[in-house]
């Protein structure tokens, strides 16, 4: 099962609700496109590209849900639902490229009447959907060239198939690995405060039978500082033209003890997360959530009544820190300024 599709029979969009993982494997049901939005904002799905996919399913939802009795309408209807959609969270850049990926086809000329623009969406949609899968596989094969047999990997986060469409980036390369017969073991950060790592990648790990332990996210520098990790891997919710990695909060520090320990810290991005747009990291808006999620864990309060918290979702890692980034189309090392732009553009697509 993907993590975000289009149930063709009943016209909907499916997402597997991971709020509730491990405990339970349950499928959310939409129909309206603002409910979508309100999916990706209370994390029913999460991960850069899973997000952007749902965005897209959204928007094909949203032609369908317009009672616009022509094409200008219909366009209209769309530019709001656009709008809504892209609000859902600011900080991972494949919800708005996934979103302009969409309206651009709907603007096309040749599409004359509201049946032809709804189709041709869900079929936009569809593709784009299609088309994270195929390149999290080619990511997945680039970068397990970079494990060797009887590394042990840090890895922070959930970047897996419950973060794109399926198959996933930085842990699509671990799994790529195991399926080479390399013999690897993953260190997994639990990943506050949603545990996103103690939720969902072990989970995952687990469904694979790849072996590993899960660790407190404090713990990681002891691990890295004795030589017990080999290389660290990373998703990227926004990459910046320059190369500094906008991740799941808590990444700038390991790729910091990483450096200082001699041990290479690459990022696994599809070159959809990279933003030519922004010339640096600290033009990268960085969502803060509320504070209840810090002040609980899994609905239960751990602080004294009446205390706040700071939650941003995402820090940023300056380019300094990164060894290379794996793409689609290879393995990206420094000066990112330059390679990056080589990457996206060897994609053909804007």
């Amino acid at each position: 099962m993907r993590t975000v599709f289009w149930d063709y029979d009943q016209n909907v969009v499916k997402m597997i609700d991971q709020r509730q993982l491990p405990w339970a494997t349950d499928v959310a049901v939409y129909e309206d496109y603002a409910a979508v939005a309100q999916a990706i904002t209370e994390m029913v799905v999460r991960g850069a590209p899973a997000i952007g996919a749902a965005a897209a399913f959204g928007l094909a939802l949203a032609a369908r849900q317009s009672r616009a009795t022509d094409r200008a309408g219909l366009l209209q209807d769309l530019e709001t639902a656009a709008a809504t959609l892209i609000a859902a969270r600011p900080t991972a850049v494949n919800l708005a490229w996934a979103v302009a990926r969409l309206l651009h086809v709907a603007a096309n000329n040749n599409l004359t009447n509201a049946a032809d623009i709804c189709d041709a969406l869900l079929h936009a949609a569809q593709t784009l959907a299609d088309e994270d899968v195929a390149l999290n596989r080619r990511m997945g094969f680039y970068g397990a060239e970079l494990i060797n047999d009887g590394d042990t990997i840090l890895h922070h986060c959930n970047t897996g198939a419950l973060a794109t469409v399926d198959w996933g980036t930085a842990l699509g390369v671990i799994f790529a690995a195991h399926e080479q017969g390399k013999k690897i073991q993953v260190l997994v950060d639990e990943t506050r405060p949603r545990l996103q790592g103690a939720r969902l990648t072990a989970w995952e790990l687990q469904q694979r039978g790849i072996p590993f332990d899960l660790i407190a996210d404090n713990a990681a520098g002891h691990f890295m500082r004795t030589g017990q990790v080999n290389i660290v891997l990373v998703g990227s919710d926004r990459t910046a033209a320059n190369g500094d990695v906008a991740n799941k909060i808590g990444t700038y520090k390991l790729a910091v003890v990483a450096k200082e320990n001699g041990i290479p810290f690459y990022p696994v991005v599809p070159t959809s997360t990279i933003d030519l747009n922004l010339a640096h990291g600290d033009l990268i808006p960085i969502e803060e959530r509320d504070m209840d999620e810090v002040l609980t864990v899994i609905g239960q309060p751990i602080a004294p009544a009446g205390s706040t918290a700071r939650n941003p979702a995402f820090d940023v890692t300056p380019h300094r820190y990164v060894t290379g980034i794996v793409t689609e189309v290879g393995i990206i090392y420094p000066p990112f300024g330059k390679h990056l732009r080589e990457a996206v553009e060897q994609t053909g697509k804007p």
